[in-house]
């Protein structure tokens, strides 16, 4: 299985800014959309931004203009550059394949928690 290691959460003051960051286990990263997923508590895990082999993006639209999703492939990494930070953005933030949501039994990360607060 792929192994998915995220990392870089914090507690952060509103406005403020993290990049996290997820590596990947496999060859076949370069081939994947990739994504990133947030589950708040209490409430069922989110997509929040993907980007596909050629980089095209897309966002959530409570994220647009506030965060970036990069990859580069030659690192097996994945990136998202959160900034202007809300409370609302609390969450623990996964990275997966894209459409991770609609496979049963996905192999996921232990995710990395983003706290947003005064």
């Amino acid at each position: 299985q792929v192994q998915l290691v995220e990392s870089g959460g914090d507690l952060v003051q509103p406005g403020g800014s993290l990049r996290l960051s997820c590596a990947a286990s496999t060859s076949l990263f370069p081939f994947y959309t990739m994504a990133w997923y947030r589950q708040a508590p209490e409430k069922k895990r989110e997509l929040v931004a993907s980007i596909t082999r050629g980089g095209s993006t897309n966002y959530t639209d409570s994220v647009k203009g506030r965060f970036t999703i990069s990859r580069v492939n030659a690192e097996n990494t994945v990136y998202l550059q959160m900034n202007s930070l809300k409370p609302e953005d609390t969450a623990v933030y996964y990275c997966n394949i894209g459409g991770a949501l609609t496979i049963p039994d996905m192999n996921w990360g232990q995710g990395t928690q983003v706290t947003v607060s005064s």
